[in-house]
């Protein structure tokens, strides 16, 4: 892993349970996520609250990175609140995000949901390159937290925004990056990771 872990932040005028089926049922994740274009489960334990292994593929540059990751929902928590811890990992050396891990953590909040990630991954292209590349995930993700945000507070598909309307539209009322709080390397990004992110296996 890296010393510059991203975290991003966003409250979500919609229920906890709204946000967390988005969020994490395959199907409806990469809708909005731009992070992944695919995510296909490849086994998962018996059982509730357990591990699920998972295959993603990402077309960037006309290009299709694939990679494995394994993830753990855990639908109890502290005041209601929800996390989702999450490795990842691709040995394809034109990604430029290799191992990672990460979380997910849903706080119920008077009106909704503040949905929060932390993550980190080693650098593909380098630590001199990843100084350009971070901005971009980071960036990334908060536009698709945004996205998300639209689709469980107004019913519009994430389709509507393909993330170049994030980026160039020039309508005011947008999805875009700026609705969030999100950060770069700050010491508090993975405060919040559940336990179980520690004691998750190897993807």
């Amino acid at each position: 892993m890296s010393d510059r872990p991203i975290r991003v932040e966003i409250v979500i005028a919609a229920d906890l349970e709204t946000v967390w089926r988005l969020t994490q049922e395959p199907s409806l994740h990469t809708r909005w996520d731009a992070r992944f274009s695919r995510i296909t489960p490849i086994e998962s334990a018996p059982g509730d609250d357990a591990p699920c292994r998972f295959r993603y593929e990402r077309g960037m540059l006309g290009l299709t990175i694939r990679g494995t990751g394994i993830a753990l929902g855990t639908r109890e928590g502290a005041g209601g609140a929800r996390t989702s811890a999450l490795r990842f990992t691709t040995d394809d050396r034109r990604s430029p995000l290799r191992d990672g891990r990460g979380y997910w953590r849903y706080e119920p909040v008077e009106g909704g949901t503040r949905f929060i990630t932390g993550f980190d991954y080693a650098p593909g292209w380098g630590a001199l390159l990843d100084r350009a590349v971070r901005p971009v995930v980071a960036w990334l993700t908060a536009a698709s937290f945004a996205r998300l945000r639209r689709w469980a507070e107004r019913d519009e598909p994430p389709e509507r925004w393909p993330v170049w309307r994030a980026l160039l539209d020039p309508r005011r009322d947008r999805p875009r990056a700026s609705d969030c709080v999100w950060s770069i390397g700050r010491p508090h990004a993975m405060t919040d990771a559940p336990r179980t992110l520690a004691a998750l296996a190897a993807p």
